[in-house]
């Protein structure tokens, strides 16, 4: 592994606690996501439906040109990226992870980079002649590509919860034509 693509994330100590900041509205969220499955669920059936009835239309002339017409468009999945882990922050979009780490002091926790991989680590050791007390965490993450290490943040909540915000790239979801050789 060469030394030049390491690189260590600092911890910025904060005074706030992230149960209050982000379980404070965990019902509406769930509402949300809830409607949103429904809404899906929906659209789902409604298409399997319209495909039933097409596949029976399309059975009684069985000509190889129908084929085509029943595969389903594909979906631009490049836009329309929808995970709990990436979250929208003004117009553009930021990966923002989360580790239990309440265990463990501030000077225990190291957060870096090495390649493409966010590493999370701390250590723990407490001895004295009655008990030997040994903890380690280690979380090994994949960054999405184009992801720059140097905007990597890091914070540190009063309760434990160390939250590492990524911001991602500008994704284009453009159209693209291809030109067509003929020979």
């Amino acid at each position: 592994m060469a030394e030049a693509n390491k690189r260590n994330i600092p911890i910025k100590l904060g005074d706030f606690s992230v149960i209050d900041t982000e379980f404070s509205n965990i019902r509406e969220r769930f509402d949300s996501e809830m409607r949103k499955m429904e809404e899906e669920m929906a659209k789902f059936r409604h298409e399997l439906m319209n495909r039933e009835a097409n596949f029976f239309e399309s059975t009684s002339s069985t000509t190889n040109s129908a084929l085509p017409s029943r595969i389903p468009k594909q979906q631009n999945l490049v836009s329309d990226i929808s995970s709990p882990l990436i979250q929208d922050e003004g117009d553009s979009k930021v990966l923002k992870l989360r580790f239990d780490v309440s265990q463990y002091a501030p000077e225990e926790i190291v957060v870096k980079t090495v390649d493409q991989k966010l590493l999370v680590h701390a250590k723990h050791e407490e001895k004295s002649d009655t008990k030997s007390v040994y903890r380690e965490y280690n979380r090994e993450f994949l960054l999405p590509k184009g992801v720059n290490p140097e905007s990597i943040r890091s914070s540190l909540s009063k309760d434990g919860v160390l939250t590492v915000d990524a911001p991602l790239p500008a994704l284009t979801a453009g159209e693209t034509l291809i030109p067509i050789a003929h020979k």
